[in-house]
Formats: C-alpha cells, structure tokens, sequence
C-alpha cells in the first residue's frame, strides 16, 4: 500500500511540475502595432437626453470592443475639455480625464461609464453641452461624441434617418395641429418636420435654437404659423448663447418651406431669425404651389449664404428686413409672384468679399440636358430700399419663353442699370445712400437726413400705416421698413422688441452640410 501511495504522489508531482514548466514557458501575448486595427464602439455618441428639472447627473456607459484575434494598446483615452468638461469617465474602474496604455485582448472590451453634471436653471449654460473622447490606438484616431442638455428647455433629438435627406424628427404629424408655446424654450438637433397634412403654429416669445446643421421643415402639404407679436416676437438662432457667437453666421441651417394646398398659406409674423445659412428656403419641389408665405415684420440677418431662396414660389412681404448675406439676401429663382412693400433690403456683408447682387431674379429652371424651362415671373417691389456696398445689388436673368414683369415704385436702388423705363422704375431714387443709423450694427433705422424721408407712395403705405416698430408711417410715409421718428434713441438697437440683432444659381447641388437640394455657392 505505501509504494502504491508514493507511485501516486510522483505521478501527481510531475503534473504539477509539467504544468508550471507548460506556464513559465508561455510566451506572453504579444501586442499588434498594425495600423489596419482600429476599435468598435456601442454606440457613435453618448447622448443624456434627459431634462433636468434641477441640479442632477447622470451615468452611462460605453463599451469598447477589440474585434480583432491580437491584443492591442489604446495609446490615449482622453476626455477633449480635460478638467474643464461637464463630463467625468469611468475606464474600467478608474476615474480620471486622460489615461494610456490601456491593453485589450483580441475578442475582448472595456467599460467606460459616463457621467455629466449639470445646473439646467444656469441661463449662462449652452443648451446642448458637448465634449469628445479621444482614442488613438496604432495611429488611428478616433472620438466618440458626448451630448447633454445644459438648460431646461423642450428638446427635439432627431430620430429617422434617410439617405440624402438630413436626420430629422416629426414634430407635427399629418392631420395634427401643435402648438409650441414661450413657457420654455424649444432646442432642435436635426431637423424638426411639419409632416404632410400637418400644422405648427409657434406662438408669441417662443424661441428656438438649432443646434449645428439643424432646421424646421414644412414638408409637402405641411403648415408652418409663426405668429409673434412686435411687443415678444418669436426668434430663430443658433444654440451656443456665449458672447463670442453673437454674431457668428452658419451656426444652423435653414427654415425650409415646401408647396402646400390653397388657402394653407405658410405666415411668419414678428419674428426674428439670425447667424444661420439660409433664412427662409421656399420651394415648389413635387408640384407647382398653390398656397403662399406671407412675411410681416420680419428681420433675416447674419446668413452665410442666402436670406430669403425661393423656386417657383408665391410670397408676399411686408415690413421685411434682409440684411448681411454671405450670398444673396434675395434670390428669387424659376419664376413665381413676388411682392415686397415696405421693406429693407441691405447688402453689408462684413466677414469676407461678396461678389453676388443683394437680389436675384430669373424665371427659369434647367432640364437634365440643361436646357431652360422658362416660367411665369412677377415682382413687385414697392415703398422699398435695395441697397448696399455692391455697385450693382440688382441683377436679372431672364429667359424670353415665359412672361417676366418686375416692378419698382417709390424706391431706393442700388445698381448700375439704366432706370429710363417709367413703366418698371418709377419714382426710383438711383444710387441715393439711405442713410441707415448703424449698418455695422445691424440698424437699419433712416436718419434724418435720409433721401426715404417722406418719399414713399401714400397709397400703398396706407396698406401698411405701422412701421416694423410699431410707429405710424401716415400722413408722410417713409421708404423702408423703419419710419424715421423724430428723436429717435439712436441707442437703441435694430429689433422688433429689445431683442439684440446682432450660387452657380441656375443648378442644383449637394449642399456639403448635408445631401438636400440647394443652390450652389456664389462664383
């Protein structure tokens, strides 16, 4: 019995000493430096899309996976604003905003929890707080993107996307009517849709804020009622709120109108809409329209491409002001039936050198073998002001095929053509400096001296005897959109309210922010 004991110990000893000889002689595994090896995440972006109704955070997670079959090295984990940041992360256990050297075996992951802390009440807070984390593993860089909301506020994330069409959200769907409200701000990140057969109407002291690339959409047979009042307008801007934005165009995109029923006409009434790319984009896409948008004390200011862009479309504007377009303040293209009274249109673009006119007009469209379509063109341009830097802020491209009218009347023009014909120029003041109050600070007012001084047809301002501030323009209306009050605070700033204001055309493009229909950029 005992030799057979010892005859079992022995054989156990050797296994053990097989075994560990088997482990001290394992080659550890190694680490690729293949730069073809990059990381997968769970999702492309943290988002906390929760509204905090008072000081809170929140946790989530990130997984990160190594696909590959070798062990790799993520050289650098680092959160983008370090200590700054709304955002604190977890890498497998430890805290920090910056780590290295973090080893992942082939077929394995890692866990980095996410957590933002935010005071939504804090009105110096941006409403969407963004930040990165950065990883650069074998060379290859790569960020996850981290998005929360810094204020209280109504927040609409988009949820469907579609090839060539930017992410987007319905907000009012067909056969609904929504109303959005100035209880709290709205923030769209994407675009918001008004669907087919539906209506938004946005009531007096509502604001909203785009995020980048963000827009409101009234889609085909879709509504949209912005019904401000010159005492609380509703305003349009962009949604980063630090002093240094102020004033920065293209911070959003655009209010994007399509061809609706008759009688649904699309109205925008005291409103103010800033530092976006195009102001108002409105378009016969599917068929001809038969509704309108109607403008009544409006100010389109600070768009890096176009203020007003229609094709193939009927508006009528009054108490309108356009001003600081990095490309047309007014393009009005493939014909349609246009009427602007009272309005100011200037041409001031600070940032960079504009070499298209402050108005665009043609009454055609291109087939695919880039013919022209002519179609019906008709404008009115009435009690008005066009001016600007250019020498010419006027410029027409018309094709004989269609009837074409365009009228001036009682205006001031800022071009270099001949205005003889007193069937289209009447009573136009060529090339008379307006005189605006402050056009560096978006002051549109005339001053005393203005040549618009009790210049315009008293008839047609009669159709609109209060100026875009409210004042009364009769007996003796002015040129413009701002009747010159005598005493006038020159202090005061060009709004509806107190609120601080401050391409080649003839083909379709891909815009580069996103794949939708859209002029090209000016030549």
């Amino acid at each position: 019995m005992k030799i057979i004991v010892r005859h079992i110990n022995f054989i156990i000893f050797l296994s053990l000493a097989g075994l560990l000889l088997t482990v001290s002689c394992r080659k550890e595994e190694a680490i690729s430096n293949n730069p073809s090896l990059k990381l997968s995440f769970s999702a492309d972006s943290v988002i906390f899309d929760t509204v905090f109704t008072s000081i809170g955070s929140a946790t989530k997670q990130l997984r990160v996976y190594n696909t590959s079959n070798n062990k790799i090295k993520i050289s650098s984990l680092i959160l983008g604003n370090a200590d700054q940041s709304a955002y604190r992360i977890n890498v497998d256990g430890e805290a920090g905003s910056s780590f290295s050297d973090i080893e992942i075996s082939g077929g394995d992951s890692i866990y980095i929890f996410v957590r933002v802390t935010i005071d939504p009440q804090n009105t110096s807070n941006p409403y969407v707080v963004e930040d990165d984390i950065h990883f650069l593993t074998n060379g290859n860089e790569q960020s996850i993107k981290l998005v929360a909301w810094g204020q209280d506020a109504n927040y609409i994330l988009a949820d469907t996307y579609i090839t060539g069409l930017p992410p987007f959200k319905i907000v009012a769907d067909s056969l609904e009517t929504v109303h959005w409200t100035n209880e709290k701000p709205y923030v769209i990140y994407g675009f918001a849709v008004i669907n087919s057969y539906g209506k938004l109407i946005i009531e007096e002291g509502t604001r909203v804020y785009f995020h980048d690339g963000g827009g409101l959409w009234a889609y085909v047979d879709g509504v949209l009622n912005v019904v401000g009042t010159v005492e609380n307008p509703v305003s349009f801007q962009g949604d980063r709120l630090e002093q240094d934005y102020q004033n920065i165009p293209g911070q959003w995109d655009r209010i994007w109108l399509m061809e609706g029923r008759a009688g649904y006409d699309h109205i925008i009434e005291n409103a103010i809409l800033r530092n976006g790319f195009i102001g108002i984009q409105a378009e016969s896409f599917t068929r001809l329209t038969e509704n309108k948008v109607k403008l009544h004390n409006v100010i389109i200011e600070n768009m890096n491409g176009i203020g007003i862009f229609s094709r193939i479309f009927n508006i009528v504007a009054s108490n309108t002001v356009v001003s600081n377009c990095g490309g047309y303040n007014l393009a009005l293209t493939g014909g349609g039936y246009y009427s602007f009274v009272q309005s100011t249109i200037a041409g001031y673009w600070p940032f960079s050198v504009r070499n298209t006119p402050a108005m665009y007009i043609n009454n055609y469209l291109l087939d695919t073998l880039d013919n022209p379509i002519p179609i019906t063109f008709n404008l009115n341009f009435d009690n008005s002001i066009l001016y600007g830097y250019n020498k010419d802020e006027f410029e027409t491209d018309m094709d004989g095929g269609a009837d074409s009218l365009y009228f001036f009347k009682n205006c001031i023009l800022k071009t270099a053509l001949n205005l003889s014909n007193d069937e289209i120029y009447s009573n136009v003041l060529k090339n008379e400096d307006p005189l605006f109050v402050n056009y560096s600070e978006n002051d549109y007012r005339i001053d005393s001296l203005s040549p618009a001084v009790g210049r315009a047809d008293v008839a047609i301002a009669s159709t609109i005897p209060k100026d875009i501030l409210d004042n009364s323009r009769l007996p003796l209306p002015d040129i413009g959109a701002y009747q010159f009050i005598p005493g006038q605070d020159i202090g005061k700033k060009n709004t509806i309210s107190g609120i601080p204001p401050r391409i080649s055309i003839r083909r379709l493009e891909i815009h580069k922010k996103g794949n939708y229909p859209l002029l090209n950029n000016p030549q």
